[in-house]
């Protein structure tokens, strides 16, 4: 799949914001009532920034009001119902935490639960496609969640809980990229399926199909060389989670390093899902 710039601000930033609302719900804060203002400041920039980011990535951005309509079968409508849903329960939470030093506990933990929910239908988004079977697993929504809390984690200063998670979750996605790469042949597509000639017998593809290219060819055929690949795998593997984790179990950083190494774990995070991306085998890229 092409990786658009896009989605990938969408995916980290949408999943930062809400990891982070998530842990707010619960009653992670911070010290005193600026920094409490800068997580929900945060949480709502990131969140707002991810959705955005994804209106460009629409065939036509000015009807993304319709995508709340088919939320019965759509993933895409369902993060967006949960999405606000959470923006506009999380408001009366802040004012009360912030300004008038209250928890308005219910509201937390419905946001917090919205916000579960809304990370969930983003990577239900592509763990449902059957067309690309690198997709299609159970490790897509289990490393969504994880990147999401464990940013956010980072970001409320739970230094143990956060190492703890971008361990895990580096772990975990360095399993799910090497179980990835026997899914698409595990699928069973290939030539002979794509082109309906295979009772005939064996298939190859002499010519493409048409000279020039058109929207599958620009948003599902992409290469990624096997040297490429692998770098970026282990550069991603180290910077995300890896690198992150460590330091933070075995340090205590002030506020410039802890901003150095978010910073880091972004940089990792921004390879992981080009990766994500860019490593994704459509189905429809045999016909090609």
């Amino acid at each position: 799949m092409h990786p658009a710039p896009s989605v990938i601000i969408f995916t980290i930033f949408s999943g930062l914001g809400f990891g982070l609302f998530f842990l707010l719900g619960l009653g992670f804060f911070l010290t005193n009532y600026w920094l409490n203002f800068l997580l929900f400041f945060l949480a709502y920039g990131f969140s707002i920034i991810g959705l955005l980011s994804s209106l460009f990535h629409l065939g036509n951005p000015q009807r993304f009001l319709k995508a709340f309509s088919q939320w019965r079968t759509s993933w895409l409508s369902r993060e967006g119902i949960f999405s606000t849903s959470t923006l506009i329960i999380m408001v009366p939470f802040a004012i009360g935490k912030i300004f008038l030093d209250k928890e308005f506990v219910i509201l937390g933990v419905v946001g917090s639960a919205l916000s579960i929910l809304t990370i969930f239908c983003t990577a239900m988004i592509y763990a449902q496609l059957r067309t690309v079977p690198r997709w299609n697993s159970f490790f897509t929504p289990v490393l969504f969640l994880l990147y999401s809390l464990g940013g956010g984690a980072f970001l409320v200063n739970e230094g143990r809980l956060a190492a703890f998670i971008l361990i895990l979750s580096s772990l975990i996605q360095l399993y799910a990229w090497l179980n990835g790469d026997q899914l698409f042949k595990q699928a069973g597509s290939n030539v002979k399926s794509a082109t309906g000639l295979g009772y005939i017998g064996e298939v190859r593809l002499l010519e493409g199909p048409h000279t020039g290219t058109n929207y599958l060819l620009k948003e599902m055929v992409y290469i990624v060389g096997r040297k490429h690949r692998i770098r970026l795998r282990i550069i991603g593997f180290i910077l995300a989670g890896i690198l992150p984790g460590f330091v933070l179990l075995l340090f205590n950083l002030n506020i410039f390093l802890l901003i150095l190494v978010f910073l880091i774990h972004l940089i990792g995070m921004s390879l992981i899902r080009w990766l994500f991306f860019a490593e994704a085998e459509h189905v429809v890229g045999l016909y090609y």
